[in-house]
């Protein structure tokens, strides 16, 4: 064994992890769960203790598994209007059960594999649900940060902003608790530049300590934290409880969670692991694991859980590597509920505000906006798109939302096609390359149009460049050229392209079976009555050229069938098993003929 091998840095574990930076990391986690477990339990009215224990089990079920190693989770704002919601229609008594059985369902899913579906997230989505998540969080703890209410919605709190900062500095304490949250904000941004030792120490850390030491100084009021008894805040769910699941607006309920829950957990995951570089995310163990700590608060009577970002960036921010702080942050929030709730009565309230503005800024991410619209202004439409209807609705349905926009964004720009008609002496001309589907449709028709409006003897549709025909373009193609066919007053000459989805020729036999490298001396002639007959002699005097598999040359429209032009003109040489060059208008031409000229002009393109 070589020397120093499992030993990590001063004051870590193995494997080069920095305990301390662990255990740091963890205090920083515990200090912004810590106003959101309460905030969230409030917000949703249940005893802000439900917020707790909920913020417990996160730490100590969820965190202790290996699905995501970072990703924190505990009571989500994500799930405030539906858990008041269902308090409200079935009682907090009946909220276990709910939660309970919605961890069941996330464990099944889990198991069946489903989890994975949620990591095909365009990466314009998820910059864009960060900053749907961190500009509302930011307007929201802005009104704590000054000792009040905050409004309501993210609508209503960003609207009610202007009036909240003149209130604020009218009050002598509002103004007190609001310069601490603001100083708390500037030295989150700040104190990355301080020396290296003392950089060590959480910013949030150093807050709350300035925070606590001007709260008791004389004639300060400020708002500090408020906790009651956990223990006895614990409702184990009944027999009667258990009976109500045969309401189907009860199972309604569990279904909505199960769904609302896993999304966010999973989506949240997929944000986290580009905030690191890190091990990835198991998402079908992580789905289990989520759903094990739903079961856990349903047993108690709690608040659901999911994955919550604001504590997972503060996280990554700390600098944790493992799953050691997570599983930390939960075991001092419920240290501290249990053996010191003097201590968190000495917090102020505006304080721990400060550090979740900070958390919301980092989300936003301002500079991601620009940059995103420089690199790629489609994907700028999507993130923008999903920011807003986050801030405007909640965050499933902005992600959604997002995720629609992105889909359809994708279609469009599969969807390239090339469309080229002309009028060349008496031959109406299309020439058509890329995807034809059915978002393209309308500018095929358009096409179709002029070729047939021309009003020459002949029109000829080249399809050999298209690389993907759908069954709206072709059915489109193929109704017009058997309209303008059964007229009787024009030839139509279709190409298609040797496609998947046409129609398969017989195969032609060989004239030999040979081997790649075998002679021409050693190849068996074939047969008299299949060996190609001479070229014939034009009127012109020019002999056609012999067929053979380099000729014409391919042109930039026609790559994808080299020598299909030839064949529609001349007969096909050798066509694959699967191809359907041409449809061809049997019937005599009485118009002017082409010379053999200019079927070669129209080969070469």
């Amino acid at each position: 064994m070589s020397k120093g091998r499992g030993k990590g840095k001063a004051g870590g574990t193995g494997q080069g992890v920095d305990l301390g930076t662990e255990i740091t990391a963890s205090l920083v986690v515990f200090l912004v769960a810590l106003p959101l477990c309460i905030g969230v339990a409030v917000a949703s009215g249940t005893p802000a203790e439900l917020g707790i224990i909920s913020g417990v089990v996160g730490g100590l079920v969820v965190g202790m598994t290996r699905g995501s190693a970072l990703q924190v989770s505990g009571p989500a704002a994500g799930l405030t209007a539906l858990v008041a919601e269902t308090v409200e229609a079935h009682g907090i008594a009946m909220l276990g059960v709910i939660v309970l059985m919605s961890g069941l369902l996330q464990i099944g899913l889990g198991m069946i594999r489903l989890g994975r579906m949620f990591q095909a997230i365009s990466i314009a989505v998820v910059q864009g649900m960060l900053a749907g998540i961190g500009l509302p969080l930011m307007f929201s703890q802005s009104y704590p940060l000054a000792d009040a209410a905050a409004p309501g919605t993210a609508i209503e709190n960003i609207l009610g902003f202007p009036a909240h900062v003149l209130d604020t500095f009218t009050h002598a304490q509002t103004a007190i608790a609001a310069l601490l949250g603001i100083a708390t904000v500037v030295l989150s941004f700040v104190w990355k530049k301080a020396p290296g030792p003392v950089r060590k120490i959480p910013a949030a850390l150093v807050a709350v300590a300035i925070g606590i030491l001007v709260a008791a100084l004389p004639g300060v009021e400020v708002k500090t934290l408020q906790v009651g008894d956990l223990l006895a805040s614990v409702q184990f769910p009944g027999p009667e409880q258990f009976a109500g699941l045969a309401d189907p607006a009860v199972l309604t309920a569990v279904f909505t969670f199960t769904v609302i829950a896993s999304a966010e957990s999973l989506f949240t995951a997929a944000a986290v692991d580009r905030m690191h570089d890190g091990r990835r995310t198991r998402y079908n163990t992580e789905l289990i694991a989520q759903g094990a700590g739903n079961a856990v608060c349903g047993v108690l009577g709690a608040l659901p859980m999911t994955a919550v970002v604001a504590r997972s960036s503060a996280n990554v921010q700390a600098g944790a590597k493992t799953r050691l702080s997570r599983t930390l942050h939960g075991l001092w929030l419920l240290a501290f509920a249990l053996l010191l709730p003097s201590v968190l009565a000495l917090i102020p309230i505006s304080v721990l505000a400060g550090v979740l503005v900070h958390s919301g800024w980092k989300l936003l991410g301002p500079e991601q906006f620009p940059k995103m619209w420089r690199q790629d202004r489609g994907e700028f439409v999507v993130m923008t798109i999903t920011t807003g209807v986050i801030v405007a609705t909640a965050l499933l349905e902005g992600v959604l939302v997002g995720l629609a926009a992105g889909i359809v964004l994708a279609a469009l720009r599969m969807s390239q096609t090339s469309v080229e008609h002309r009028v060349e002496g008496d031959t109406a001309k299309l020439v058509m390359t890329g995807n034809a589907t059915f978002l393209r449709l309308p500018k095929v028709i358009d096409a179709l149009e002029a070729v047939g409006s021309a009003g020459t003897a002949r029109i000829r549709l080249d399809l050999l460049g298209v690389t993907h025909l759908d069954h709206a373009c072709r059915s489109q193609i193929e109704e017009f050229v058997e309209q303008k066919r059964a007229s009787q007053t024009v030839r139509v000459e279709l190409l298609l392209p040797d496609l998947p989805a046409a129609k398969p020729r017989p195969k032609r036999k060989p004239w030999a079976e040979s081997s790649p490298d075998s002679s021409p001396e050693s190849r068996p002639a074939p047969p008299p009555e299949s060996r190609p007959a001479p070229p014939p002699e034009s009127r012109s005097g020019l002999r056609r050229r012999p067929v053979s598999p380099s000729w014409p040359p391919p042109q930039p429209h026609e790559r994808s069938s080299s020598g299909a032009l030839y064949d529609a003109f001349y007969g096909p040489s050798r066509p694959g098993p699967s191809a359907e060059w041409y449809y061809l208008d049997t019937r005599p031409f009485e118009g002017p003929q082409d010379s053999e000229e200019a079927r070669w002009r129209d080969c070469r393109g």
